[in-house]
């Protein structure tokens, strides 16, 4: 009777990503359909929403399979989908990249790498820096930004990298103060993480900066820590 209660409560809390993933595709295509939303901005609901499933992976402790076999799901449909309209409210960038689907690749590895050292939380920061850092960059950049600059091909904004700086170094700090505390490490190691994943996402092209980004963000941040801990 306990196995068949906790393996009800483990599929209960599996069905939670298909669940939000979902959620977060129909109201993107709702947005594309039904309003005069921009098609970049319907795609960072999808880009931001879509990265909150690691954070929702590691509080409900699912196992590693979960994650991996959802990212190569997606993966598929997303190969697919730049082929076939069914995901038009997400690839309508008017843009050739490979960003989505390289978002879902990152998410299996950071999924395979860090669930399998017991260390989820470092998958969760590479994650979420590219999800909310490079997400509200973008979004401050394109309202806010006045004060270009370009590298590489790459026309940026002062004020969208100054976003993803601060929202990477606060990502990072906030989720290795629910790991390890208050202790001094936690306030420094996202200090090179956010830099670099500011310098990575500045110069990438074709969407790559969805998994340079991403495996920048984590390594580092799992190297830095263990150095300053040790």
């Amino acid at each position: 009777m306990q196995t068949f209660v906790a393996d009800s409560t483990l599929w209960l809390r599996i069905a939670t990503v298909p669940a939000y993933v979902g959620s977060i595709v129909i109201s993107a295509e709702l947005l594309h359909r039904c309003t005069d939303t921009k098609p970049e901005h319907v795609r960072k609901v999808v880009h931001i929403g879509t990265g909150n499933v690691m954070l929702i992976a590691w509080l409900f402790q699912l196992p590693a399979w979960v994650g991996i076999t959802s990212a190569v799901l997606a993966g598929i449909i997303t190969l697919l989908s730049y082929r076939f309209p069914i995901l038009p409210g997400v690839n309508s960038v008017g843009r050739k990249s490979l960003g989505t689907f390289f978002y879902s690749v990152s998410i299996g590895i950071l999924t395979a790498i860090f669930w399998h050292l017991n260390l989820p939380h470092y998958g969760v920061i590479g994650i979420l820096i590219m999800a909310w850092g490079d997400g509200l960059a973008a979004i401050i950049g394109q309202k806010f930004g006045r004060h270009p600059y370009t590298i590489l091909g790459n026309t940026k904004s002062w004020e969208g990298t100054s976003t993803m700086l601060l929202v990477s170094y606060t990502i990072v700090s906030i989720i290795l103060f629910s790991v390890q505390g208050n202790i001094w490490q936690t306030w420094v190691v996202g200090i090179p993480v956010a830099i670099a994943a500011t310098a990575v996402e500045s110069i990438a092209q074709w969407g790559f900066d969805n998994i340079s980004v991403p495996l920048t963000g984590a390594g580092l941040a799992f190297f830095v820590n263990q150095l300053l801990i040790s």
